[in-house]
C-alpha cells in the first residue's frame, strides 16, 4: 500500500511539474506598472558581467519605484523571450545592432572584442580557417563575427548553445576549445584564473553594449531606460559603476594569478574560519579580509618585512598597541586585530560615502595611513574630482609622491602609488575567491528548472 501511494506521489509530481512549465511557457509577465521589472540576465548571473547588469538594472528599477524580476537565461532565449513578452527588458551586455528586430537603447559601456586561444593566437583572420573559432549563440561576440562576415565571407565559426562566455573561455584554458571570441573585459578575468590564457588577437570590432527591448515594447519603459543612462552618464555614477566591477582587472601578471589560486587551496582552509570569525565580529566580508592578508603576508603568519612589520596582517607596532594585540606573529590574533584597524579606519570616514567606496579608501588608510588618505581626498577636491570617489581619488594619491604636490598637504610625502597598487591588487584576490568560493554567494533570486525559472516560493514534494 505504501509503494502505490508513493507512486501516487511521484504521478502527481510530474502531472504538476508539467502543468507548471505549460504555464510558464505561456504565460507572459505582468503589466511592469504593478511594480515588478521582469529582466532578462546573462546565462551566469554570478559572474562579474551578470552582476554588474543586475546592479544596473536595480538602479534603474528603483529610480522606476519598480523591484526586478531577475531571470537569467542563455543569449539565444532573449530575443524570443523579449518577443513573447516573458521579460519586460534585457540587460545581457548584448550588442546593440540597428538590424536587429529588437530594440536597443543608448549604449553604456564599449568593449573591443578579441579572439584569445589555448596555444598561440593568429596572427590575421585568414589563419583562422586552419584554426576551430568558438563563440557563445547570440552573444555579442556572435553579432560581432557577423558583422565581420560580411566583408569576410569565408569566415567560420562553430556555435555553442546553454553556456556563458566566462564557461567557453574555460574550455579554451582547459584544451577542450581552440579558440574563442570575447571581449577584453571578460579575457581580463579569465586570465586571472588560468595562465594558459596567453595573448590575443584584436578583432577591431568594438561592441556598444546596450539593452535590449522588444519592438513593440512600451514606449514609456524605453524611453525611461535611455533617460536612465543619459542621467548616470551625465553624473558620473556610471563610470563609478563599471570602475567597481571592471576597474581593478588586469592587476596581476600570471605568475601571481597561478600562485594565488595554489594558495587557495593549500594555505587558506588551515585560516578561513579564523577570517569568518573576524567578518562576524566586524560586518566585513571575510574574502576581502582574506584578500587583504594575501596581499600583506601571503598568508604567512610569521611574515617580517624591512620595516618591521609582521604578521597574518602585517601589523605595525603602534597599529598593535592601538589594537591591544600582544603577540603580532600570533595568525588568529592578527586577523582580528587587522580586520578591527580596517573596520575603525572604514567608520572614521564620512557616512554620506558609499559603503563599496568606504571599503576601498579604508584599504588605502591601512596602507598608507588615514591623514594621507584625506590629504588625498583634499588634494581630489582642488583638481575638481569627487574626494568621495575612489576612482577620482586613486587618480590623485600617486602624487603624494612628489614634492610639488605633498609640500602644499598637512601630513606630506606618502607612497601614495603603493596604496593604489594595495587597493586595486584586493578588490582582484577578492573578487577571485567569489569565484572560488561560490558556496559563500548568495543564491539568486529564482531557480533554474527545465531551461525555465521557479520561483523560491514553490515548494517541491520529497520523493523520499
Amino acid at each position: 500500500m505504501r509503494k502505490v501511494l508513493s507512486w501516487k506521489n511521484i504521478t502527481f509530481f510530474i502531472i504538476s511539474i508539467c502543468l507548471l512549465v505549460i504555464y510558464l511557457i505561456t504565460k507572459s509577465a505582468p503589466d511592469w506598472r504593478k511594480g515588478e521589472l521582469y529582466v532578462a540576465l546573462p546565462p551566469s548571473s554570478s559572474d562579474i558581467d551578470g552582476e554588474f547588469e543586475l546592479e544596473l538594472a536595480n538602479m534603474f528599477a528603483q529610480r522606476q519605484h519598480l523591484k526586478v524580476v531577475a531571470v537569467t537565461m542563455d543569449y539565444d532565449q532573449i530575443a524570443q523571450s523579449l518577443h513573447n513578452h516573458k521579460v519586460h527588458m534585457a540587460a545581457a551586455g548584448l550588442r546593440g545592432n540597428s538590424a536587429s528586430t529588437l530594440r536597443f537603447t543608448s549604449s553604456y559601456q564599449t568593449l573591443s572584442e578579441q579572439i584569445i586561444c589555448n596555444q598561440r593566437p593568429p596572427k590575421r583572420l585568414n589563419d583562422l580557417k586552419k584554426r576551430s573559432l568558438a563563440v557563445v549563440a547570440e552573444s555579442a561576440q556572435e553579432n560581432t563575427l557577423r558583422a565581420i562576415a560580411e566583408h569576410q565571407p569565408d569566415l567560420h565559426w562553430d556555435v555553442r548553445h546553454q553556456m556563458s562566455v566566462s564557461d567557453l573561455l574555460k574550455e579554451v584554458a582547459e584544451g577542450n576549445a581552440d579558440c574563442a571570441v570575447a571581449n577584453e573585459e571578460q579575457i581580463a578575468t579569465a586570465r586571472n584564473f588560468s595562465s594558459k590564457l596567453g595573448d590575443v588577437f584584436d578583432l577591431h570590432s568594438q561592441s556598444h553594449l546596450a539593452w535590449a527591448f522588444a519592438n513593440d515594447a512600451d514606449s514609456e519603459l524605453f524611453n525611461a531606460a535611455n533617460d536612465f543612462f543619459a542621467t548616470i552618464k551625465k553624473d558620473g555614477r556610471l563610470n563609478i559603476l563599471i570602475d567597481r566591477y571592471y576597474g581593478h582587472n588586469e592587476r596581476l601578471e600570471s605568475g601571481d594569478a597561478v600562485g594565488f589560486v595554489g594558495k587557495v587551496q593549500t594555505s587558506l582552509p588551515h585560516f578561513k574560519h579564523w577570517f569568518e570569525e573576524a567578518a562576524t565580529l566586524t560586518g566585513i566580508d571575510w574574502k576581502l579580509l582574506a584578500a587583504l592578508s594575501y596581499q600583506e603576508s601571503h598568508w604567512d603568519p610569521l611574515a617580517t618585512s624591512y620595516t618591521n612589520v609582521r604578521g597574518m596582517m602585517m601589523l605595525t607596532e603602534d597599529t598593535a598597541d592601538r589594537m591591544n594585540l600582544n603577540d603580532r606573529l600570533d595568525a588568529h590574533a592578527s586577523i582580528i586585530a587587522g580586520a578591527k584597524y580596517l573596520q575603525m579606519l572604514k567608520e572614521s570616514l564620512p557616512g554620506r560615502i558609499d559603503d563599496k567606496e568606504r571599503t576601498w579608501m579604508a584599504l588605502a588608510a591601512y596602507n598608507q595611513g588615514m591623514g594621507h588618505l584625506e590629504d588625498a581626498r583634499v588634494l581630489a577636491m582642488k583638481s575638481n574630482l569627487n574626494p568621495d570617489v575612489w576612482a577620482d581619488v586613486r587618480k590623485v594619491m600617486p602624487l603624494l609622491s612628489r614634492p610639488e604636490y605633498f609640500e602644499q598637504t598637512k601630513h606630506g610625502h606618502a607612497r601614495g602609488g603603493e596604496a593604489v597598487i594595495l587597493v586595486e591588487t584586493v578588490r582582484l584576490y577578492s573578487d577571485m575567491l567569489d569565484r572560488l568560493a561560490p558556496e559563500d554567494k548568495q543564491q539568486p533570486p529564482a531557480k533554474h528548472f527545465l531551461g525555465l525559472h521557479l520561483p523560491h516560493s514553490l515548494k517541491l514534494p520529497n520523493l523520499h
